[in-house]
């Protein structure tokens, strides 16, 4: 074993060997001396990949992190780093959190650190801070029966680690790690990392019967790293699904959208499978059940809804500068509702051909009925739903015979003062993922379209075109000075003003405006 310190992390290479006892000769860390050549201080990339692929894993670990094992243990406890940032460093991935389990109770872990919070003491869980960053230390324990499907009656201590382990959900979690001491593997996660496999600790029905949220990690997690879930795994999620209904939304929302942003979105479908998706999302199993009996189509509307998703990540993925977060997620559930309402608007012409007219329309107002059963903010709603109502914008009148035109300026100002000058992008982004996702069906002539509405929305913007009664170069106070009496008047003048700039941008001038709204005054008496 080697230990070297590189900008704030413990560095230790080891064998990629893992035990089933922590006290078998297995979990050795090999003896080997390994050197790492520095250049500048920084470790090379090139000679850290080939130590991985020749020699094992590289496990690096915060010096933090190596700071409260380090602590504990020489106060008498154990401690090892655990779950979720052990399997993510075997994967070569650098890990979100470091979680660390101990054999010290929660009143000896806060005795030992200066700065500590009870973020769940009621489970054991006390943040240690060091400087701004905290480390969830959580006492080995075992839980006893659970009362909901959801959360254990009561929690207890335990000084074994094996009985920490066992509990967990899955075996790729339940592997943890020390510096010294090496791998603790007793339930082969790390195999299941190799198989590419998600795999329950233990008896799979009896950990969903504890935690019903567990079989929508379990998705989540073969979506986040495009994994395939066991077969026995499968089975007890499909039997265990209708428990589903004892999980908040709010939880059910956050797994659901980490396996809508996921690399493998595309296993939605084993909601749909297990029958897990009646129980918060019914309107996929039916979307999955509609076929698309037209040219523009090769999908059925749930699998084109999925290639959408996919279209849409693939953008974030390749430039995460051009959307927020937040703004992310919006695009992955207007991608995933944005033909939510075509089962519902089905038709079928003499010729066998499959129509949807209304889709958009519809699908805006059962979009936000979805959005709120899953418990989303107001601006998610709002935005989501805005963007399914447009997503079907022809842009026709932007390019005329296979050349731009100016001609759809108007209707675009319109469109941006609809959907908000933040959202265009966002509908641009849908629209694209949409044509992608369909049939080759004069695909290339939509691209098209689309790009000339893109050209002409830059042009708007450009040029500072008001598109919004903000925007305008009179308000309020200017109709007032005219004489026209507080009040609901004038917000009509004001809305009448914006329809006549938006077809005439060049008029959006104060004298202008004032002299149309006088006209429009003395007209009406």
């Amino acid at each position: 074993m080697v230990s070297n310190t590189q900008a704030g992390y413990t560095k230790i290479i080891v064998l990629r060997r893992f035990s089933l006892s922590p006290f078998s000769a297995r979990n050795i860390v090999a003896k080997k001396n390994l050197f790492v050549k520095r250049k500048k201080g920084i470790i090379e990339k090139k000679e850290e990949k080939q130590i991985c692929s020749e020699m094992g894993t590289a496990m690096i670990i915060p010096k933090n992190a190596a700071f409260i094992i380090r602590t504990l243990e020489e106060h008498g406890y154990e401690a090892y780093v655990v779950g979720g940032c052990v399997r993510d460093m075997v994967l070569g991935r650098e890990p979100g959190d470091w979680d660390i389990t101990t054999s010290a109770r929660p009143m000896q872990v806060k005795a030992l650190f200066r700065r500590t919070i009870d973020t769940g003491i009621q489970h054991g869980t006390v943040t240690v801070m060091l400087g701004d960053e905290g480390y969830e230390v959580t006492t080995y324990r075992t839980d006893g029966e659970y009362e909901d499907h959801r959360h254990p009656r009561e929690v207890l201590y335990t000084p074994d680690l094996k009985e920490d382990l066992e509990r967990r959900d899955f075996t790729i979690n339940a592997m943890a790690y020390h510096p010294e001491r090496g791998m603790i593997d007793l339930f082969d996660g790390s195999g299941d990392l190799k198989r590419r496999c998600i795999r329950c600790v233990g008896n799979p029905e009896r950990r969903f019967e504890e935690d019903a949220l567990r079989m929508l990690r379990g998705i989540r997690f073969a979506a986040q790293l495009e994994f395939d879930v066991e077969e026995q795994t499968m089975r007890a999620i499909a039997d265990k699904a209708p428990t589903l209904v004892n999980v908040s939304a709010e939880r059910i929302r956050t797994e659901l959208t980490k396996l809508l942003v996921s690399d493998g979105c595309d296993r939605l479908l084993l909601l749909a499978e297990t029958g897990l998706s009646c129980y918060f999302l019914p309107e996929l199993d039916v979307m999955l059940a509609t076929q698309q009996q037209n040219p523009h189509h090769c999908f059925d509307v749930g699998r084109h809804s999925i290639k959408v998703i996919q279209y849409v990540n693939d953008v974030y993925r390749k430039d995460t500068a051009a959307f927020s977060q937040k703004e992310h997620v919006m695009l992955v559930y207007a991608a995933l509702l944005h033909d939510v309402a075509k089962p519902d608007c089905k038709s079928v012409d003499e010729e066998g051909i499959d129509h949807f007219y209304g889709h958009p329309e519809h699908g805006e107002t059962k979009a936000k009925q979805i959005l709120r059963r899953l418990k989303f903010d107001n601006d998610t709603v709002s935005t989501v739903s805005r963007l399914i109502r447009y997503h079907d914008r022809r842009h026709a009148n932007c390019l005329v015979n296979g050349m731009y035109s100016t001609k759809g300026k108007k209707g675009m100002r319109r469109l941006i003062n609809e959907m908000g000058k933040s959202a265009m992008p966002l509908l641009f982004c849908l629209q694209q993922a949409d044509l992608r996702a369909q049939s080759a069906y004069k695909k290339e002539e939509k691209l098209q379209k689309l790009a000339a509405a893109k050209r002409c929305y830059s042009e708007i913007i450009e040029a500072g075109d008001a598109v919004t009664i903000q925007e305008l170069a009179v308000d309020g106070s200017d109709l007032i000075e005219m004489g026209v009496s507080p009040g609901p008047q004038i917000g009509e003048i004001l809305r009448k003003l914006l329809e006549h700039v938006l077809a005439n941008p060049q008029n959006n001038t104060k004298y202008k405006l004032i002299e149309l709204a006088r006209r429009w005054i003395e007209k009406d008496g």
